[in-house]
């Protein structure tokens, strides 16, 4: 059933590819979401958060190779320059495949990247998503950023002020005391944030946070609650070089992230 499910949301998407006509990429900061690289993703329903890791590899090359203009920066860089497009890539969850299969490919291209791990997913011991000392070998590559996804992946909205201080500042604490290194960056668990969580995330002493939000970040962007383009296990490399284009970016109208008041 998983298996037509994902065939059926393919070709959709497929077909929507194909009525799209090919642009001028659009300036600002694209952030790009990933998940999993060849683990079955917790929950994936339509199976679409896991993307093998020779199409991780293809789109990765098709990025390097294709857009020759394209910046590439840690999330740290999150200013966006004018009429240039500067690519962050992003991992949410902490799972293992993010060190062993995604890190090499963006290493031997000289990429930076954050992964957003969960504490309790760590904690878990599962085989699914890092370990401690995977966590720390993974801090430990040039280039790459751990930052929170939170303590057990709820989302932050429905929380009480005291709820949601300890998941923020529980995860930064664990995650630091791990790797030894600063953690300064969220990851809002399924992207929910508002103004309050917002505003306990720059308290909690985050300086970066990133929602589900689909859109490229321009002038002006709120640090704390940077958009994000999804990019699924379902998307060809065609798909993919319209992504980064902003050719999907109308897919914003259904953002499951919370608004901003």
């Amino acid at each position: 059933m998983l298996h037509w499910r994902r065939l059926l949301t393919r070709c959709l998407s497929e077909a929507v590819a194909l009525m799209r006509s090919e642009s001028a990429p659009r300036a600002g900061l694209r952030v790009l979401m990933y998940h999993a690289v060849g683990t079955p993703a917790a929950g994936d329903k339509l199976g679409i958060y896991n993307i093998s890791p020779a199409l991780f590899a293809s789109q990765i090359e098709a990025m390097t190779t294709t857009h020759s203009d394209i910046e590439f920066v840690a999330l740290a860089h999150t200013a966006p320059s004018k009429g240039q497009l500067r690519i962050a890539v992003t991992f949410d969850d902490g799972y293992r495949d993010n060190l062993h299969a995604a890190a090499p490919v963006l290493q031997e291209q000289g990429i930076p990247f954050t992964v957003f791990a969960c504490t309790n997913f760590i904690r878990s011991n599962s085989g699914e998503y890092l370990s401690k000392a995977e966590l720390q070998k993974l801090a430990s590559i040039p280039g790459a950023t751990i930052g929170s996804h939170g303590v057990s992946h709820t989302r932050l909205t429905e929380l009480s002020a005291y709820a949601l201080r300890d998941e923020l500042i529980s995860s930064k604490c664990f995650l630091e005391d791990v790797t030894g290194k600063a953690v300064v960056s969220l990851s809002y668990p399924h992207g929910a944030v508002n103004r309050r969580v917002r505003d306990a995330a720059e308290d909690a002493g985050y300086a970066i946070g990133t929602c589900s939000r689909f859109d490229i970040n321009g002038p002006g962007c709120d640090a704390l609650t940077l958009a994000r383009t999804d990019i699924l296990g379902i998307d060809s490399v065609r798909i993919f070089k319209q992504k980064l284009r902003g050719d999907w970016d109308w897919y914003r109208w259904r953002s499951t992230a919370v608004a901003i008041r």
